[in-house]
């Protein structure tokens, strides 16, 4: 498993040279062009990853209500982390002015490699779980990131920083994801108590991700753009897209664990019996 977590880690880092393809003619017209909509797309493949993660953490828990707090404990951590840094989600689309506040970089930069670090432990306590669920997770992970790291780079260029210096340090900032997908897999390895906790945080963080931070941004672009029916269709073909491959490669332990937990049960009552 460890192979499998460092290999993701490294896809998503390679989302951190996502500014770069601002300069590649075709490609960079249309990530630039479609920024927005990709965020639309974002929040949809995070809304079914959310659920996922929060089925497998009650899934993993003793009971019920033990992973309901995990994953209420998920929704407090990150929006607190949200309210200490503001700025640690930048989605601006390359040409707006940015009419907000004056740019606070390392603030920024904090924010996001903190942000790569709950990538990080997203990563490693879905491939816990289940392969498949890890591939979706890197794969919405590295979407959201290419948004993201694509909009910290051009601000890093606005802030006056030259083409090479802006990739080198959006990639070294991006590798933080390292410490949450190490970290969290030593934990995992080593407390497989702590499985369930990681698994409930991370789907309280990715649904306070798409409630607060990505379809808040898309009824923003709604209001300056009107293009309703391209982000509905975004966010429903991310959210189908995702659907689709969890039928495709449905979860095989479910079953199997329930059954083993059953035949548990059975023996016990047979013995007190």
């Amino acid at each position: 498993m460890i192979l499998e977590i460092f290999i993701a880690s490294f896809v998503v880092m390679l989302a951190a040279l996502g500014g770069a393809l601002s300069f590649w003619k075709v490609i960079g017209l249309f990530v630039e062009k479609h920024l927005g909509i990709l965020i639309s797309f974002t929040a949809g493949l995070f809304l079914f990853v959310s659920y996922e993660l929060g089925r497998e953490a009650i899934f993993h828990s003793p009971n019920i209500e033990s992973g309901l707090i995990w994953i209420f404990a998920g929704i407090i951590g990150i929006w607190l982390l949200f309210r200490v840094l503001p700025h640690s989600h930048e989605h601006d689309v390359p040409g707006e002015e940015n009419k907000n506040k004056s740019l606070d970089i390392r603030k920024i930069l904090t924010g996001n490699g903190i942000h790569n670090i709950g990538d990080g432990i997203l990563l490693a306590a879905a491939f816990s779980v289940d392969f498949y669920l890890g591939l979706i997770t890197t794969f919405s992970v590295f979407i959201h990131e290419l948004v993201q790291e694509t909009s910290i780079f051009f601000i890093l260029r606005k802030a006056g920083y030259s083409i090479k210096k802006a990739v080198l340090i959006n990639f070294g900032v991006s590798g933080t994801i390292l410490i949450g997908s190490m970290g969290s897999l030593f934990l995992i390895s080593t407390f497989h108590a702590m499985e369930a906790p990681l698994l409930g945080i991370s789907a309280g963080a990715f649904l306070v991700v798409v409630l607060q931070d990505l379809i808040p941004h898309s009824f923003h672009e709604l209001r300056c753009r009107k293009c309703i029916f391209s982000h509905i269709t975004a966010f429903l073909l991310g959210f189908l897209l995702i659907f689709s491959l969890s039928l495709l490669f449905p979860h095989t332990h479910d079953h199997e664990d329930h059954g083993h937990h059953s035949h548990e049960e059975e023996h016990h009552n047979h013995h007190h019996d």
